[in-house]
């Protein structure tokens, strides 16, 4: 049963802008968020949160978005920052840069979660719990973010060897924790989390 949308006020061809990320809880690589403009008259079909499709669905879906959209934007915060300012804030501070990053000026950004960024938004915003699985424009940046970061992942699998990248992106799955055990950190593990800190020499976080 499809989830009711969230009524903007707005009218039909306003600029709504969704707003999501991928990577909150893996224990390398980057957060990616996404910001979305969709085109009311381009309805694109099979839109749905990222974690609900297969990989081969949000690749057919990625490209369809890139081209009907009105506007799109996709940011990267690194680990660096993750680990400055906490995976929390950082991925508040990718929200806002991502809807920032926007060609168009929205009239309202409709936020995957609970809550809003504290830091000062160019549009008034809503946060949508479930809004990935409700809201086509949430549900098509869910989908920007998480192929742009398993992408990401796939070329860091390249670049570190050994500890599986391209097949858990970062997760903390059995084998990446035997790995990261085995090998120890890369540059691109998140130092403040626990397990990539556990490992770490005292004094060097």
């Amino acid at each position: 049963m499809a989830r009711k949308r969230f009524d903007t006020g707005l009218p039909a061809d306003a600029f709504i802008a969704g707003v999501d990320e991928a990577g909150r809880g893996p224990l390398a690589g980057p957060v990616v968020v996404a910001a979305v403009i969709l085109d009311p008259a381009r309805h694109i079909r099979g839109l749905n949160d990222s974690k609900q499709l297969s990989e081969a669905q949000r690749e057919l879906l990625e490209p369809r978005i890139r081209e009907h959209a009105l506007a799109f934007s996709v940011i990267e915060v690194g680990v660096n920052d993750i680990d400055r300012l906490n995976i929390f804030q950082a991925t508040m501070y990718g929200m806002a840069a991502a809807l920032a990053a926007l060609p168009l000026q929205p009239h309202l950004a409709l936020i995957d979660g609970n809550r809003l960024p504290k830091q000062a938004l160019r549009c008034p915003a809503h946060a949508i719990v479930g809004g990935d699985a409700s809201e086509p424009a949430i549900s098509a940046a869910s989908i920007l973010a998480k192929v742009a970061r398993d992408r990401l992942m796939v070329a860091l699998d390249a670049l570190h060897p050994g500890y599986g990248f391209a097949r858990h992106k970062g997760y903390p799955t059995p084998e990446h924790l035997e790995s990261l055990a085995r090998i120890g950190p890369c540059a691109h593990h998140r130092r403040s989390f626990a397990p990539v800190r556990a490992l770490l020499e005292p004094g060097l976080f």
